[in-house]
């Protein structure tokens, strides 16, 4: 796995933080210095950092578990909508619907639906229904695609969260807490780093910055889907040869 560089960190401003002012203690060994009232981030210790949530993350895909990224400020939802299509990741860019974890049951219940209405249109039932019905049904559909589309493949829990603005997700942050799902986070200069398991240090309001490390832990993951293919298809090789080495003895 290629290792982070600093040079692209400092250039998509990944080290700018917040006023100092506006600082939670607990970053403190994470920032560099301050200059016009502002922190600016330690990006050596950013980058190790990514490289160990990085390599977190590549190990979690290659397990065949899922990931959901976190992002409802308006700077990330392009960007986490862009980037989670191409590894087919489930996202949150809406809003956090409440006990979306604690509560998977019902959450699963509601992307059913989605399913049930789409079959209706699929096998004739829904021309069946009065036109008032037909444009209810299709108002319920839209409601719940925006909600939760993008975590329509999520059959059970995910294995891990990556969180972008921890203060603003912190309903999150908390359920994951509460079921011991691994918490990974850009963490600003106002956040405390202590409330997730992987926090990197970053501007997490910049979408440059945002779209970085995103991309960072993309590839990672990109990586460790890779390798999980690579070895079913060395199993499945490897298969054939030792039921002709048991028919031989």
């Amino acid at each position: 796995m290629a290792r982070t560089s600093y040079k692209d960190l400092l250039e998509a401003g990944v080290h700018f933080g917040h006023l100092k002012r506006k600082w939670n203690p607990n970053m403190a060994p994470y920032i560099f210095m301050e200059r016009n009232g502002i922190h600016v981030i330690d990006l050596h210790k950013t980058v190790a950092k990514v490289d160990e949530a990085a390599a977190a993350m590549k190990q979690i895909a290659k397990s065949g578990k899922k990931i959901l990224f976190v992002a409802t400020k308006k700077q990330a939802q392009e960007i986490l909508q862009t980037q989670m299509a191409e590894i087919n990741m489930p996202y949150v860019t809406e809003r956090w619907p409440g006990g979306m974890l604690t509560n998977f049951v019902t959450i699963r219940k509601a992307i059913r639906k989605m399913a049930s209405i789409d079959k209706m249109k699929l096998d004739g039932t829904f021309e069946t229904v009065s036109k008032r019905e037909r444009l209810q049904i299709n108002r319920q559909r839209e409601k719940l695609e925006k909600d939760f589309g993008s975590i329509a493949d999520l059959t059970r829990l995910p294995a891990a969260l990556f969180i972008i603005d921890i203060n603003k997700e912190h309903i999150a942050v908390k359920e994951a807490k509460k079921l011991n799902i691994p918490t990974f986070a850009i963490v600003d200069t106002n956040a405390d780093p202590r409330q997730v398991d992987f926090p990197i240090p970053g501007n997490d309001d910049a979408s440059q910055s945002i779209s970085k490390i995103v991309s960072l832990m993309a590839e990672a993951i990109k990586e460790g889907l890779s390798e999980r293919k690579v070895d079913r298809e060395k199993s499945k090789d490897d298969k054939p040869e030792m039921a002709s080495e048991e028919t031989n003895a």
